[in-house]
C-alpha cells in the first residue's frame, strides 16, 4: 500500500492550491480527480462563465458604436462564441496540467495525480477506484475538495438540453430567441446580462422579490435592473414559478405573483439557477465520523470533526467562490504544516458580479451593517466626477464606501458599481484586514487619471477635506451618517 502525507480529492481550485502548497513544505502528496482538472471554477463556472462575459460585452460594445457611427455589425455565430470559451477553458487546464505534471521533473518526485472515484474507508485510508480497477492509499492527513454543482429542483423538467442548469448551456447549439432563467441571484443576473448583451434571445428573469439582488443596496441594484430593462429583459417581479413544462421542444411555464394572479409563458429555453450544493456523497463521511449538515461539511477553520480531515472549497459551509476556496486550501495546509502567518478571515474577501456594468465589492454593504446594528458613516461618489470615466466616455456608475462612525472611522466596506470596478478594491481589502483607517486612503496618490481616484475623494470627503464639494454637486456626491438604521444627517 503506498503512504503519502497529504491525500487531496478534488483537483479544483481548492484542491490543487492546497496540493501545491504542500510541496512547498516538502510533502509526499496525491491529488485525485475524477473529472478535469480546474473543476467547475474552470469549466463550468467562473472562467467558462466570465468568458462568455467578456465575449458578450465586447460584442455590446459593438453594437452600441454601430449604432452611433451607423455601420452594420457583423453577425456573430453562438458556435463560434461557445468555441472561443471552449478554448479559455482548455487554455487554462492545460496550463495546470502541464504545470502539474512538470513539477517531478525537479527531482523531487512528491506529487502523484490519479484520476478516479475518492472514498475514505478511514480516517487515513482512501480508496480509488479508477479506469484500470481499485487500489488503497494511506495518507496522514486528507483534503476534502470535491466542490459543488448547480442545484435542481425536482419539480423541473431539467434535461441539459432545453431546460439546462449553467453546467448545460454549451449542449446548446445556437442563440434561442427566447429564454427564461429561474434565479435572480448572481449566476441569474450575470447571464441575463450575457445573453441580452448579444442581443439574440429575449431574456425573461423570474425573481420571488420585488428586485433582483436582494442582497445588495438598492442603489446597486437600481443600476443593474435599469440596464437589463433597457436591453429589453423582462424582471417577473413578485413572482413564484408554479408549473414548468416542456412542449413541443419549448419551454412552457406558469407564474403565480404575490397578488395571486397566475400568467403562462411560453419560450425556446430555460436556464435554471437557484444556487449551488456540494458534493459530499458517496465519500464514506459520515461512516468515519464526518459532521455535516444540509449546507455542507461542519468545518472549524478548515477542519472537519474527524482531526486529520480537513476540507476546503465549496464542499463546505461558508462561501463558494474560487479566491476562497483557494484561500482555505493554502490555509488548510499551513495549519497542518506550519503555523499561518494570518488567521483565516472572511471580512475583507473580494466579489465581483459580472452585471452591466460589473460590480465589486468588500466587506460589509449597507444592508449588511444595518443587520448586525452597526452604526457608520458613507460617503459616495458617481463616476461623472472621476476623470477617467470622463475619457472612457461611459460615467455609468458610483463608488460608495462605509466606515465606522466614529474618529477613527475604521473601513467596514466598498462598493464600486461601473467600469473597472474590480480594480478598485484591492488596497481597501488590505486597509480592512489590517483594521486601518480612511487616513491611508486619502494620502496614498493614485495615478492618474484612473478610477481608483473616486476612492481617494471618497476618504477626504469623510475628512472634510475632498476637492469636490458635496454641498454643491449633491446630485453626484453624498456624505452623510446612520444611525439605527436611519439616515441622521449630512456630516459634510
Amino acid at each position: 500500500m503506498n503512504k503519502f502525507d497529504v491525500c487531496v480529492i478534488g483537483a479544483g481550485p481548492s484542491g490543487y492550491a492546497a496540493a501545491m502548497r504542500a510541496l512547498d513544505f516538502k510533502k509526499k502528496v496525491i491529488l485525485i480527480e475524477r473529472n478535469q482538472v480546474g473543476g467547475a471554477g474552470v469549466h463550468d463556472g467562473a472562467l467558462s462563465s466570465k468568458t462568455w462575459w467578456e465575449l458578450s460585452r465586447d460584442y455590446f460594445t459593438l453594437r452600441k458604436h454601430g449604432k452611433a457611427f451607423n455601420f452594420k455589425v457583423p453577425e456573430i455565430p453562438f458556435q463560434k462564441v461557445k468555441a472561443e470559451v471552449l478554448k479559455a477553458t482548455s487554455e487554462r487546464k492545460d496550463l495546470l496540467e502541464f504545470h502539474m505534471t512538470s513539477m517531478n521533473n525537479n527531482g523531487q518526485d512528491l506529487l502523484t495525480f490519479k484520476r478516479g472515484e475518492a472514498k475514505l474507508l478511514s480516517k487515513n485510508n482512501v480508496e480509488i477506484l479508477g479506469d484500470n480497477g481499485a487500489e488503497v492509499i494511506e495518507a496522514d492527513n486528507i483534503i476534502l475538495a470535491t466542490g459543488s454543482r448547480p442545484r435542481k429542483l425536482p419539480n423541473l423538467p431539467i434535461d441539459e438540453k432545453i431546460v439546462v442548469t449553467s453546467d448545460g448551456i454549451h449542449n446548446w447549439t445556437e442563440w434561442p430567441k427566447s429564454m427564461v432563467i429561474v434565479g435572480a441571484g448572481v449566476i441569474g443576473c450575470e447571464f441575463a446580462t450575457i445573453f441580452s448583451n448579444f442581443g439574440k434571445t429575449q431574456v425573461n428573469l423570474i425573481d420571488k422579490g420585488e428586485r433582483i439582488l436582494p442582497f445588495e443596496d438598492g442603489d446597486v441594484v437600481d443600476v443593474i435592473e435599469n440596464n437589463l430593462e433597457e436591453k429589453h429583459v423582462l424582471v417577473h417581479r413578485n413572482s413564484k414559478l408554479i408549473d414548468m413544462k416542456i412542449v413541443n421542444g419549448e419551454v412552457e411555464y406558469e407564474l403565480e405573483y404575490d397578488n395571486g394572479e397566475k400568467k403562462k409563458f411560453q419560450v425556446e429555453k430555460a436556464l435554471v439557477s437557484v444556487g449551488r450544493i456540494p458534493n459530499y456523497e458517496n465519500l464514506g463521511l459520515q461512516e468515519i465520523g464526518v459532521e455535516i449538515d444540509a449546507r455542507g461539511i461542519i468545518d472549524d477553520l478548515t477542519q472537519t470533526s474527524v482531526s486529520n480531515i480537513y476540507a476546503v472549497g465549496d464542499i463546505t459551509a461558508d462561501i463558494a467562490l474560487v479566491n476562497v476556496g483557494e484561500l482555505e486550501g493554502r490555509y488548510a495546509i499551513e495549519r497542518i504544516y506550519g503555523k499561518p502567518l494570518h488567521k483565516l478571515i472572511y471580512e475583507n474577501i473580494s466579489t465581483i458580479m459580472f452585471l452591466a456594468p460589473e460590480v465589486a465589492g468588500v466587506g460589509f454593504n449597507e444592508i449588511q451593517a444595518k443587520q448586525k446594528g452597526i452604526n457608520y458613516k458613507v460617503t459616495s461618489l458617481r463616476y461623472s466626477n472621476i476623470s477617467r470615466a470622463t475619457a472612457m466616455r461611459n460615467t455609468q456608475g458610483f463608488i460608495k464606501l462605509l466606515v465606522t462612525n466614529d474618529d477613527k472611522m475604521k473601513i467596514l466596506g466598498m462598493r464600486v458599481v461601473g467600469e473597472h470596478a474590480s480594480s478598485a478594491i484591492q488596497a481597501v481589502a488590505l486597509l480592512i484586514s489590517m483594521d486601518k483607517g480612511v487616513e491611508e486612503l486619502a494620502e496614498l496618490i493614485h495615478p492618474h487619471p484612473s478610477i481608483i481616484e473616486g476612492i481617494q475623494e471618497c476618504a477626504r470627503m469623510l475628512l472634510g477635506k475632498s476637492m469636490l464639494k458635496p454641498t454643491v454637486l449633491l446630485e453626484s456626491m453624498a456624505c452623510k451618517t446612520c444611525v439605527g438604521g436611519v439616515y441622521e444627517n449630512i456630516i459634510y
